[in-house]
């Protein structure tokens, strides 16, 4: 019997010689993420094992990005604990703020997340990196403390449904488009600790970015991690980040078996032709309640919010952008631009894209996750509604239980908050 990608590189970081679903292994983590809600808890658990230097500090990355700019003192504290803790273990992967970013877009960005790579993070959307061709998940603060002492952690093998589609994308319609349809068809518990597998001649012409956002959002439909086959567009994509010291030849030998075999087992496969797929959106209170955004009439919004580790890279800022270019938010909505890292932050002051959010009225935020926890940075008050382009629109998520929240791709965003109300992009 044949392995599914995510097998073979579960199976790659173990000494064992097979595996198969349902099996608990012990493997080697290549990196072990957290972050300033997540992190100080792993390091308490580190702490109080009596063990005093990490595997490897060169394996280890912090990223203080939830709370920060730190918006309290409370929020101070905890990223300070990453601080002195990198500054006593050397870990080289810590990234303060001014250097920082969301860390699923940071860890990319930086050439640390590669194919065939297996990454844990005290954090669910780790699984973004599974667009590179790699096993990343999620896991407990415990879990990464764990891996702190010995670079190892457990894992339930997990079995994988396969996704295809088929046609050609319509104009405005993108990897969130697509991701939140996935979502609306199979339910928030439809890939419970499931690999969720992309593929078909759609997801080959999906550019990096919008495979990052279908991967991120895996967590979403309860999948363990949304993995994408490497190919092309992931060569230059890694080609880019490691720059001179990537050679082409070193990536064809790490993803010279990284494809499901053509005898893989797959729990469930799905296929949809996407080619009449209008925009979507993500209805009050999960993000499984989708519909077309043709099919929302007059709703409007108090805020939008463009950014996230979902899609705040700089193609989504370039397209919410393109449609504020020479346009203002309607009077009442608050428009909250944040870009994912110090780099696309740069690239779009550069590119003049910064401009074209403040002349529209918008705020233009260092990065930060902000908003989308409800952290600070937009929190909406009782009776508010908001158009984001988020990962959840759980009750309560961005503020008061009794707000709401919509989310949708940078496009729709960008035209509902021109318009006042939740709109598409072509009615402008």
């Amino acid at each position: 019997m044949g392995y599914t990608i995510a097998e073979k590189i579960l199976l790659s970081h173990t000494g064992k010689k097979d595996i198969k679903p349902g099996e608990f292994i012990e493997a080697k983590v290549d990196l072990a993420l957290g972050n300033d809600i997540t992190a100080p808890l792993a390091i308490e658990e580190f702490r109080k094992s009596g063990f005093t230097r990490v595997f490897n500090h060169k394996k280890i990355v912090l990223v203080p990005d939830h709370f920060a700019p730190a918006k309290d003192l409370k929020s101070a504290n905890q990223c300070k604990v990453l601080a002195d803790f990198a500054r006593e273990q050397k870990i080289e992967n810590y990234f303060e703020v001014g250097c920082m970013g969301i860390e699923h877009a940071l860890l990319p960005e930086m050439g640390l997340v590669l194919p065939g790579d297996l990454v844990i993070g005290a954090d669910s959307h780790t699984c973004t990196y599974g667009a590179l061709g790699c096993f990343s998940t999620g896991v407990g603060s415990t879990d990464l403390a764990r891996a702190y002492i010995d670079g190892k952690c457990w894992f339930k093998v997990p079995t994988t449904v396969k996704f295809v589609y088929k046609g050609k994308l319509a104009k405005w319609v993108g990897g969130k488009d697509l991701i939140l349809y996935t979502i609306g068809q199979i339910g928030v518990d439809g890939a419970i600790y499931k690999v969720m597998e992309f593929t078909g001649d759609v997801i080959r012409a999906l550019s990096m970015d919008d495979r990052f956002t279908m991967s991120n959002m895996a967590i979403e439909a309860g999948g363990v991690t949304g993995i994408i086959e490497p190919d092309g567009v992931t060569r230059d994509y890694v080609k880019e980040v490691q720059g001179a010291k990537h050679k082409v030849q070193s990536y064809k030998r790490r993803v010279k078996d990284l494809k499901s075999d053509a005898d893989a087992q797959y729990e469930k496969i799905y296929e949809w032709d996407v080619s009449k797929l209008e925009p979507q959106v993500a209805c009050p209170h999960l993000p499984s309640n989708v519909k077309g955004v043709g099919k929302l009439k007059d709703i409007k919004v108090d805020q939008v919010v463009i950014g996230s580790c979902t899609n705040g890279r700089i193609s989504d800022l370039r397209l919410a952008a393109k449609i504020l270019k020479g346009r203002k938010a309607k009077a009442g909505v608050r428009l909250i631009v944040i870009p994912a890292t110090q780099k696309i932050y740069a690239q779009a002051v550069s590119e003049g894209l910064a401009d074209i959010f403040v002349k529209a009225g918008g705020v233009f935020s260092t990065p930060t996750c902000g908003p989308c926890l409800g952290g600070h940075v937009g929190i909406l008050t009782e009776g508010e509604r908001c158009i984001a382009t988020t990962n959840r629109n759980f009750i309560g998520r961005m503020g008061s239980p009794k707000s709401e929240v919509y989310l949708s791709g940078p496009a729709v965003a960008a035209a509902s908050a021109i318009k006042g109300k939740i709109s598409h992009p072509g009615s402008l």
